[in-house]
């Protein structure tokens, strides 16, 4: 069974940073593309951003230049670190990856999700 644990979130001022993390564990084979995504009461999940198993990157227009994803595969781990954060990025963050595990076909596996909260 694969899993995704998130952590990270919180709540922080307006212009404040914060740093998610999200560590898959069980039995993997490997991990392709990683993401984190978001959803504010009342609206659709969004995608915030992505990364491939190589390190290329792709950003909502929305969070570019304040945001930065990262991952380490030794330790099948993504992170996202958010810097000058604003109140619309307030939202649950999910992260995603899109996992092929040792004894059951390749799917998308889904965190529980971590509150980011951005007021003063």
């Amino acid at each position: 069974q694969v899993q995704l644990v998130e952590s990270g979130g919180g709540l922080v001022q307006p212009g404040g940073s914060l740093r998610l993390s999200c560590a898959a564990s069980g039995a993997i084979w490997k991990i392709y593309g990683m993401g984190w995504y978001r959803q504010a009461p009342g609206k659709q999940r969004e995608l915030v951003a992505l990364i491939r198993s190589d390190g290329v990157t792709n950003y909502a227009d929305s969070v570019k230049g304040r945001f930065t994803i990262s991952r380490d595969n030794a330790k099948n781990t993504v992170y996202l670190q958010m810097n000058d954060l604003k109140p619309e990025d307030t939202a649950v963050y999910y992260c995603k990856a899109d996992v092929s595990p040792t004894d059951r076909p390749q799917r998308d596996y889904w965190g529980q999700g971590t509150q980011v909260t951005v007021s003063s």
